[in-house]
């Protein structure tokens, strides 16, 4: 078992070397994904805050957004 733990411990060094490496060259990729994530978690927020909400026709809200209510 002990050996087992350090071939994990080194897998999971390399790993992290590699992500480490792999964005520092792909910076652009890297804030990427963290933008993907942070609006897909937005939007999580979203449809979860608007499922507490009560629902409206399509008229009241082409209304309200064509400035008319």
């Amino acid at each position: 078992m002990g050996q087992f733990s350090i071939e994990e411990e080194r897998l999971k060094e390399l790993i992290k070397e590699a992500l480490v490496e792999f964005f520092e060259k792909r910076r652009d990729l890297f804030y990427e994904v963290v933008a993907e994530v942070f609006e897909d978690t937005a939007m999580t927020n979203a449809i979860k805050e608007g499922e507490k909400t009560a629902s409206i026709k399509n008229d009241e809200i082409i209304s309200i957004l064509e400035g008319d209510g």
